[in-house]
């Protein structure tokens, strides 16, 4: 499967500053097959080291931390030539050896010319236990696969290459076509093995079992989380999450079992494991945006869209049925969907609100592009009441435009400020560069 991380990749492989790399992801979302696939096309030897299931190397880090003893020990243990500008050395489950993440630090200081990647799952949790190299390592964020990367790999290259640049001129034709596959990929998600079965099979069923399977892994990887959180605590909020996408959340909302400061807790953990992403509320576009967050009013977005709805009981049948797309499951899919998009490019989200004595104001999401704030809507149907978006505009009369997702074609409202665009856009805007002036 083609990732568009690579190409990240690749640039931080060519970089005259380059340091050790960490790539951050949720289990099972494909870093361990992206890494080996890159070094295989970039590399002469590609040293792959796995920490979980070679535990007896973990020992070489625990004598040593000086980067030339370490090189020595993994030569003749791998019996595979580890040799600068011409090797990649790849950290697997790194999280499994603490010394290892230090020791990345020396890497970084000793052996500049070596290309080093470490990934790991649940790597936030070992992270916040030892000294963290701060300023000595990089980093990429990996999710699953997005609508363009899921077209490649279902063999809908013509589809994908129509979606990696945001078109005004899409015709209804192409739009019909791409509304249908959007559709399939709601149904299907990003999860490269969901993805996988689907590509082999046709079966939307099957790749559900799939979904089925991944969510109980999930739910056995709680028990590692202790003593941080209580794993029943975690299993409630992970599956009364699914209810609350597109709500501001209310910790009574994810359980009514446990206390708020528990709840909080499990929740938080969810976040570290990169299965929950948190999207904290703004009350002003004043920049930078991220001193305007409001931690305490938040909403959040699930890992991926087809576990979704796997976790909350959506029926593929009533999806089938459902005509439009922005309407299905009260429009959260679609607001999910555009979530999820946005993070491969942004890395982080935020929405606005506004609190009002009659009324209270919510804008989708707030991107910050080229040092301004760019609101998204997510709307149902074609179009939708825009009354939030209207009253952010008078509030902040300088935003230079919005972007409106929907299942209606491309178009603008110059005089508002609003631009149109299907939902299959939603990955392709982080480099697109907009006008208001009609054609």
């Amino acid at each position: 499967m083609e990732r568009l991380i690579q190409y990240k990749m690749r640039v931080w492989k060519d970089s005259d500053r380059r340091k050790p790399l960490i790539i951050r992801g949720a289990r099972q979302v494909g870093k361990t097959y992206t890494i080996k696939e890159f070094g295989k096309k970039y590399f002469q030897h590609t040293v792959v080291i796995d920490f979980e299931k070679e535990r007896n190397i973990r020992t070489i880090f625990e004598n040593s931390l000086e980067p030339q003893k370490i090189i020595q020990s993994l030569e003749l243990i791998t019996k595979k030539p580890i040799i600068p500008g011409k090797s990649l050395l790849f950290f697997d489950e790194i999280q499994a050896c603490p010394d290892a993440i230090i020791a990345l630090r020396y890497f970084y200081e000793e052996m500049k010319e070596l290309h080093v990647i470490a990934a790991g799952s649940l790597l936030e949790f070992s992270i916040s236990e030892i000294s963290f190299p701060v300023g000595r390592i990089q980093f990429l964020n990996m999710y699953p696969l997005n609508f363009q990367e899921f077209l490649l790999a279902t063999g809908n290259d013509k589809a994908a290459t129509l979606i990696s640049n945001v078109s005004m001129d899409i015709n209804e034709w192409e739009h019909d076509i791409l509304l249908r596959e959007l559709r399939t990929y709601f149904f299907i998600g990003g999860m490269p093995e969901s993805v996988k079965a689907f590509r082999e099979t046709a079966s939307i069923l099957e790749s559900h079992e799939i979904h089925k399977e991944l969510l109980q892994s999930f739910r056995e990887d709680f028990s590692k989380y202790a003593p941080q959180s209580d794993k029943q605590c975690i299993e409630d909020v992970f599956y009364n999450s699914a209810k609350n996408i597109g709500n501001q959340i209310k910790y009574t909302n994810l359980s009514d079992s446990f206390s708020s400061p528990t709840v909080k807790k499990a929740l938080e953990t969810l976040i570290k494991a990169k299965l929950i992403t948190k999207v904290p509320s703004i009350h002003s576009l004043e920049p930078p945006l991220n001193s305007q967050i409001n931690h305490k009013k938040f909403k959040i977005i699930l890992l991926d869209i087809g576990l979704w709805q796997q976790l909350g009981g959506i029926l593929p049948a009533h999806e089938i049925l459902e005509t439009n797309l922005s309407n299905l499951y009260r429009g959260a899919l679609a607001e999910q969907f555009v979530g999820q998009e946005l993070l491969v490019g942004f890395n982080e989200l935020r929405y606005w609100y506004k609190d009002k004595k009659s009324s209270n104001a919510e804008v989708d999401y707030i991107l910050e592009k080229e040092n301004q704030a760019i609101p998204i809507e997510v709307k149902s149907g074609s179009a939708g009441s825009l009354k939030s978006l209207h009253q952010l505009f008078e509030l902040n009369p300088e935003t230079p435009y919005s972007i409106v997702f929907s299942s209606r074609l491309p178009g603008l409202i110059a005089e508002k400020k609003i631009i149109f665009l299907p939902l299959y856009f939603a990955g392709a805007i982080q480099n697109a560069q907009f006008s208001l002036k009609p054609k």
